[in-house]
């Protein structure tokens, strides 16, 4: 009987690599596969491509596994970019990485992965998978400081049932101790911070070779005008870092921080202080909702919901369904709740899905 064949993302990273491990010793057939998803400015400092591949190819090499390179540069542009840039200039903040998983890691991957002949792919991804009465459930990550679930609430039926996370049950403090035992090159390889497959890089400069900006005014709820933004695509709800103003004498030296753009007269609303009420919402507004197991969940059923990666679950109660369309209830009014960010609703450790919040 020939072993099942697992085509496993290999990114240059500690947990893929240690993922791939797992998978030869449980006795799999495993082809590395390595995308490549950005090109325009590949040969700068922010983008560290060439140096992920040439650690995915080490990494390959110990572990004693073929890999292959595919370029999905085109599907990267056209599926998620694009559409990354359309949020930013209609005033609201896209989570690339939400799509990016959608359309091209469980996607235009796993489509790939069948033409080689794969009967699961796998990722490194914080993550796990369980089978229940015929439906695939997503779980929380075992190690709940890394747990990606948050990213992956858009994933089908179809896509989980192809798909192996071999580190979604351990920490990561042991996918490091593994990586160091195999004498992996990249066990002490930082995680990756910056935008699915795009880098590091100053965001304002990057952002400024694809959108015109506007400058305009920075003004209190009043109405007060204190300060000049650079463009309103470059600034989110709640953000506090780089507003460029100081205190007032009758606020005092609390910090600034965003809590609405105005679109229509190109305004960037700013109060002081973390705790600021206007920096508070009870509810949200959601829509282009993606239920995991096919069906939405019961209306009014107490659940727990995140409306930013790392965020504590937050007990909530869903209302209001219309086929795309939601309102998200929170037990405790919920700070800097963003526009264009993903709202993923749980039930304990299963990840049921989740929408786009509008307002």
């Amino acid at each position: 009987m020939s072993k099942q064949r697992v085509v496993i993302g290999l990114s240059g990273g500690v947990d893929s690599s240690v993922a791939a491990y797992l998978l030869k010793q449980q006795g799999y057939d495993v082809v590395g596969l390595f995308m490549k998803n950005w090109e325009d400015d590949d040969t700068e400092e922010y983008c560290s491509s060439r140096q992920d591949f040439l650690d995915a190819v080490s990494i390959a090499d110990v572990i004693d596994i073929p890999i292959e390179v595919v370029n999905f540069s085109t599907e990267y542009k056209d599926r998620v970019f694009s559409h990354f840039l359309t949020e930013y200039q209609a005033g609201r903040t896209p989570n690339p990485d939400v799509l990016c998983n959608a359309e091209i890691k469980f996607k235009a991957f796993l489509d790939h992965a069948n033409k080689l002949g794969a009967d699961y792919i796998a990722t490194g991804h914080y993550a796990q998978v369980r089978k229940v009465g015929g439906v695939f459930q997503l779980l929380k990550g075992e190690d709940g400081t890394k747990d990606q679930s948050y990213f992956l609430y858009r994933l089908n039926q179809k896509q989980l049932s192809s798909t192996l996370f071999p580190v979604g049950h351990l920490y990561k403090r042991e996918v490091r101790k593994i990586a160091k035992e195999l004498k992996l090159p990249n066990f002490s390889k930082k995680d990756s911070t910056g935008i699915c497959f795009i880098g590091e890089r100053p965001f304002r400069e990057f952002l400024n070779r694809y959108l015109p900006h506007e400058p305009g005014e920075i003004q209190t709820p009043e109405g007060k005008v204190i300060g000049q933004h650079i463009g309103l695509m470059y600034y989110t709800i709640g953000q506090r870092q780089g507003l460029g103003i100081g205190g007032t004498r009758d606020g005092g030296d609390a910090p600034w921080f965003v809590s609405a753009k105005d679109m229509d007269r190109n305004v960037l609303i700013v109060v002081q202080g973390h705790d600021h009420p206007s920096l508070f919402r009870p509810s949200l507004q959601a829509t282009d909702l993606t239920w995991i197991s096919g069906k939405r969940p019961h209306c009014n059923w107490v659940y727990a919901a995140k409306t930013r990666y790392r965020q504590v679950d937050a007990p909530c109660a869903i209302t209001n369904f219309t086929q795309d369309h939601c309102r998200i209830d929170f037990a405790q009014d919920q700070w800097a709740v963003t526009p264009g960010q993903s709202v993923v609703v749980y039930e304990s450790k299963v990840c049921l899905g989740g929408g786009i919040i509008t307002e």
